[in-house]
């Protein structure tokens, strides 16, 4: 595992963030079509082909929650790759399946595999963000036949012991009125009532940013979805340990991490000493969003490792 990190990068202000994406010209648009995987049809969004480079995927985190929250933020990616987007069953405009009270993590992993085979695509890159950083290992662990590369955005760690320090975490960085809600949900966090793990995750979202100024431009719509509550749920209520099953994933990874992610940044240094062909990268003075806090490096970082398996 080596490691990369640089103190010349540092966090953004709302004006340079604004500056930022204004130079980036306009947001490539996304064509959408539907894919049967695993009996659901699924919402799916494509950018054109470029090259002769494979697609790469994004994995949104956020558990109840869509695409949305990695388009157009990742959208400087589509530069020099087809990127494509997907709702995960039962969120967005993708089809809940039959029980989905009953939904687990496990059914969004093995949904991946499927969905490239459904596209008729032999090989892509994969980057996951949050919860969608270990939908993505697990989708990897069980097609790295057909993942060339993957990169995990400030990803879950390996198991569920952080889950303590991440709430926290929270607390010590939300304000008042956040902070009821957070104390108040945390607990019930194990019962499937998407309502609730809404109003928790609005609730903490200030907290995924260094910058308190840029935490205030941007707010998750207040969805639900009993799917991904389920997932969540789950997840909470049991906790989970896919140390054994990463430890086989033979994929080079990127694992990339902000330095102040609420999300502690010991997840990221154990999840890069378990995967057997990983890189640590952490970003400075950046929160869990690097891709809005540290743009410049986050895209230098993503770009380079795609195109070439070098930082």
């Amino acid at each position: 595992m080596a490691s990369v990190s640089s103190n010349i990068y540092w966090l953004m202000s709302r004006a340079d963030f604004v500056a930022f994406r204004k130079s980036l010209g306009r947001t490539p648009p996304l064509d959408r079509m539907t894919a049967k995987v695993r009996g659901l049809n699924f919402a799916v969004w494509t950018t054109a082909p470029v090259n002769n480079e494979p697609p790469l995927l994004l994995v949104n985190g956020g558990m109840i929650y869509d695409h949305a929250l990695l388009w157009p933020a990742l959208s400087p990616l589509a530069v020099n790759r087809q990127v494509i987007l997907y709702d995960q069953r039962g969120r967005g405009a993708t089809e809940a399946p039959a029980n989905p009270t009953e939904a687990t993590i496990e059914d969004d992993a093995d949904d991946i595999p499927a969905l490239r085979r459904a596209l008729g695509i032999r090989q892509w890159d994969m980057l996951g963000h949050s919860w969608g950083g270990g939908i993505a290992m697990l989708a990897v662990s069980r097609d790295m036949a057909g993942t060339r590369r993957l990169v995990t955005v400030d990803a879950v760690g390996p198991d569920s012991n952080w889950m303590p320090e991440l709430q926290a975490n929270a607390l010590a960085h939300v304000g008042p009125e956040q902070r009821g809600i957070v104390e108040t949900h945390y607990p019930q966090l194990g019962e499937v009532d998407a309502e609730l793990h809404s109003r928790y995750s609005r609730a903490t979202y200030p907290a995924w940013f260094v910058d308190e100024e840029l935490a205030s431009y941007f707010a998750p719509p207040a969805t639900t979805s009993a799917t991904g509550a389920a997932v969540a749920a789950q997840l909470r209520k049991t906790g989970y340990d896919w140390r054994e099953r990463l430890r086989a994933l033979s994929t080079p990874t990127l694992v990339i991490h902000g330095e102040r992610d609420a999300l502690p940044v010991s997840v990221a240094h154990e999840l890069s000493g378990i995967l057997p062909k990983a890189r640590l990268a952490v970003i400075p003075n950046a929160g869990h969003m690097p891709f809005w806090e540290a743009p410049h490096r986050f895209f230098e970082l993503a770009d380079s490792y795609l195109a070439t398996g070098q930082i």
